[in-house]
């Protein structure tokens, strides 16, 4: 999967960036090397779910898929 990030320098110096096809999710960075690496923490904070907080019924399946 390929997302578009939009990268700002922040006015107190720094980095920030917004993932926009991720309501909400966004992160910072004191470098730009470090913006990349939180970046990735981001995603993957924003799209975990606990999957047995989800209430599935009998007849339904619940399934995980890459992209």
């Amino acid at each position: 999967m390929k997302l578009a990030v939009i990268v700002h320098q922040a006015e107190e110096g720094g980095y920030w960036a917004e993932i926009p096809a991720i309501p909400g999710c966004a992160t910072q960075g004191d470098t730009f090397e470090e913006l990349l690496s939180n970046l990735y923490e981001a995603v993957e904070g924003c799209l975990s779910v606990n999957s047995s907080d989800l209430q599935v019924s009998g007849t339904d399946r619940l399934l995980e898929i890459v992209v």
